[in-house]
């Protein structure tokens, strides 16, 4: 076995997430597995399975917000790294990544073998270069498995390589009210990949219309975001129509179900009423009530999984919550802007429902903001064709069960 293998995945949470089944095959093989991340990634490395601890440095050539390449910066990751002291590193990239940099950091801290995926030459920078059909679309999550496999670390016995995140997770029915309701995440990182924000208005109206209670989830700050695309549901959500019996009781740290509730309370429509997010009731509707409660900037990240982990589906551009989602199982109906290929990046190991027209001009061009005046791969995208994928991807899980 090995001692201490450093494994380095440097952008997103997104990222960080897919890099999991990796990290827990190294982790079967290694006695420790430390994590570097940068910033956006740590709340997430926290979570995986398989990681003994995290490490953070800001990585100039990669991070959105990158702090200039100095000689003390560089010196931070050295006494990181000598701190460490691995046995080996495994430098984790996306295809349009060079490793080459990080892997010189690590050589001159002292790593004896380093490992990366790299097209160029990179002599004795690194130990292992494995070299990968870069035309090929391959799942970012089986790419970086490739990777461990080739430095001779493998997934244990029964473990399939889907996403995982540690639990157990809080507690946040006092949030969402009980299962079964829809997650909308409007935001996204990256232009590029946004819907308009009018659009997921219009979609959260049609699912309510629908019959689904929605929750609008975003980070701190997209609370303005979030708030336009819940129409101004605020914290305690929106309502319609008469309530009658049967209830969950928000009663502490867990959900205590009314004695007039049913199993099929799960898939109908609840809204909260009481004055507060604590200590309220949530009261089940009739055919014309259903619920919009707006969580934007309101959950940890830990919470925000649990959040996702409550919803029978979730709706959401190419940003972290969408691997989120499939970490904790749940299915995704994906707004996906081909900027990047869905063949890579698009929610794995889960159902999932790809929107968007993949073919469209800005295909391929890696573009942070839309190349395409009218931003056509997804302006394309129908809220009628939300609320259909939303109901395939229920339907299919109550199949399932």
């Amino acid at each position: 076995m090995t001692g201490t293998v450093l494994v380095a995945r440097m952008d997103n949470a997104g990222d960080v997430l897919l890099a999991g089944p990796a990290i827990r095959a190294v982790a079967e093989g290694a006695r420790e597995v430390v994590l570097l991340v940068g910033p956006h990634g740590r709340a997430v490395g926290e979570m995986l399975p398989g990681v003994s601890r995290v490490v953070e440095w800001r990585t100039p050539w990669i991070d959105p917000e990158p702090s200039p390449m100095t000689g003390p910066h560089a010196l931070r990751l050295l006494r990181i790294i000598r701190d460490v002291a691995p046995e080996q590193a495994l430098i984790f990239t996306s295809f349009q990544q060079s490793p080459l940099p990080l892997a010189l950091l690590f050589k001159l801290a002292g790593t004896p073998r380093t490992a990366a995926i790299c097209a160029d030459h990179a002599a004795s920078l690194l130990d292992l270069r494995h070299v990968v059909d870069e035309s090929v679309d391959v799942p970012e999550a089986e790419r970086m498995l490739a990777l461990v496999r080739a430095a001779g670390f493998d997934l244990p016995r029964g473990d399939g390589g889907a996403l995982a995140i540690r639990g157990p997770l809080p507690e946040v029915g006092y949030l969402t009210g009980p299962p079964g309701y829809v997650v909308v995440h409007p935001g996204a990182s990256v232009q590029a990949r946004a819907w308009p924000a009018e659009s997921w208005a219009r979609a959260v109206q049609d699912l309510v219309r629908a019959g689904r209670r929605v929750v609008v989830t975003g980070g701190c700050g997209e609370r303005a975001l979030t708030a336009r695309v819940a129409g101004g549901a605020g914290q305690h959500g929106l309502s319609a129509g008469p309530a009658f019996s049967g209830q969950w009781m928000a009663g502490g740290p867990t959900l205590a179900r009314g004695a007039a509730g049913d199993e099929r309370a799960l898939m109908d429509g609840w809204v909260e009423g009481g004055p507060a997010l604590t200590g309220g009731h949530w009261e089940k509707n009739g055919s014309a009530g259903r619920s919009i409660t707006d969580l934007g900037g309101r959950t940890t990240f830990a919470e925000l999984a649990a959040v996702l982990a409550g919803a029978s589906a979730v709706v959401v551009a190419n940003t972290g919550p969408a691997h989120l989602a499939a970490a904790v199982g749940t299915p995704v109906v994906s707004l996906f802007a081909p900027v990047v290929p869905a063949g890579r990046w698009a929610p794995y190991g889960v159902p999932a429902v790809i929107l968007g027209d993949q073919q469209a001009p800005c295909r391929g061009t890696q573009a942070r903001v839309c190349p395409v005046s009218g931003h056509p791969c997804l302006t394309s995208v129908s809220s009628d064709q939300v609320v259909e994928a939303v109901n395939r991807l229920v339907c299919a899980k109550e199949d399932v069960k």
